[in-house]
C-alpha cells in the first residue's frame, strides 16, 4: 500500500500541484491586497465618495450587488495579468537554458 501511494505521488506529481496551489493562494492574496489597498484608494475613492459607499463591493442598484461583480472582475483581470507575466517569464527562462 505504501508503494502504491508513493507511485501515485510520483505519477501525478502531487508535490507540483501542492506548490502550484500555494503559489495561486498567495497570488490571490496579493491581488486582493492590491485592489483593497492600492487600486480602490487611488482610483476609485472619488467615485465611491460621490456614491456614498465605503467599499466597492457595497455598490448596488435595486438589490443587485453589481459592486461585488465589478470587484471580482478587477480581481480576475489583475490575477490573469500576473499569471500571464509569470508564464511569460517562465517561458523566457526555459528558452535561455
Amino acid at each position: 500500500m505504501l508503494q502504491e501511494f508513493i507511485l501515485f505521488i510520483e505519477q501525478y506529481n502531487i508535490f507540483g500541484v501542492a506548490v502550484g496551489l500555494l503559489i495561486a493562494t498567495k497570488v490571490g492574496e496579493l491581488v486582493k491586497g492590491m485592489i483593497d489597498d492600492l487600486v480602490t484608494p487611488l482610483l476609485l475613492n472619488p467615485l465611491l465618495t460621490k456614491l456614498k459607499v465605503k467599499k466597492l463591493e457595497d455598490l448596488s442598484f435595486r438589490g443587485i450587488l453589481y459592486g461585488k461583480v465589478l470587484a471580482t472582475l478587477i480581481d480576475f483581470l489583475i490575477t490573469a495579468f500576473l499569471i500571464f507575466l509569470l508564464v511569460k517569464y517562465a517561458n523566457i527562462a526555459v528558452i535561455k537554458k
